[in-house]
């Protein structure tokens, strides 16, 4: 009963509040368990408004990040989705709700592991994954609707942008650690092959490490004006 409490109250008191108003999103996220993806010594956080810690340094974002990113990519059942950063799988998850299907990778084989055995036990069959790093293994010529980036670059570039069918969406957190502030981006590819980006709201997000144990940039860079 005190989870129950507290997956409302996650709902109610954090997520809502930071304008993520998309029934369908609400309702996913009332639908997937956070509290069965969280590691078992925080499961009484799970629904806390913190950043949990998982295994080799890395966390889960807040849960208000969470929905305000599913909300922002507007996702639909022809969707497919491409996540970076499979991490807990409790995203990857909610993902799985609102598109047709999920791509996501890892960097490390144990969350691709741990998050496969999440998705069997809750019968979640559109989701695919896989233990890659995203800079140096990724299949860059595939095209998404929906990209998801779960963890933060210190500058933004062209890697993931190509990787948008046209009308497609990325969400991604830019920003270096030592700066102030970090920015939550959403990234819509035009039919003409340009970009929109957005600037969402100020946040934080672990880098995206490769596999060497360094931040992956792609070399092309991408000025905002």
């Amino acid at each position: 009963m005190e989870l129950e409490r507290a997956h409302y109250n996650m709902i109610e008191q954090q997520i809502r509040p930071w304008e993520v108003l998309d029934q369908t999103v609400l309702d996913v996220m009332r639908r997937v368990p956070r509290s069965q993806f969280v590691p078992v010594a925080c499961q009484s956080l799970a629904y806390a408004d913190i950043q949990l810690p998982l295994a080799y340094g890395e966390k889960m974002m807040h849960p208000r990040v969470e929905g305000r990113m599913l909300q922002e990519l507007a996702i639909t059942m022809n969707d497919s989705c491409l996540e970076i950063g499979t991490g807990s799988g409790f995203v990857t998850a909610c993902l799985s709700h609102l598109a047709k299907e999920v791509y996501s990778i890892d960097r490390h084989d144990d969350f691709t592991k741990q998050a496969q055995q999440k998705m069997e036990q809750h019968h979640i069959s559109n989701v695919t994954l896989e233990t890659k790093d995203a800079f140096s293994e990724l299949d860059t010529t595939k095209r998404y609707d929906v990209i998801a980036v779960t963890g933060s670059v210190s500058e933004l570039s062209e890697h993931f942008e190509q990787m948008l069918k046209p009308k497609g969406r990325l969400f991604i957190i830019v920003g270096s650690r030592i700066a102030p502030i970090m920015q939550a981006m959403l990234i819509t590819r035009e039919n003409n092959g340009t970009f929109l980006r957005t600037s969402l709201f100020d946040t934080e997000g672990l880098p995206l490490i490769t596999q060497g144990g360094t931040e992956g940039i792609a070399v092309k860079k991408v000025f905002l004006l």
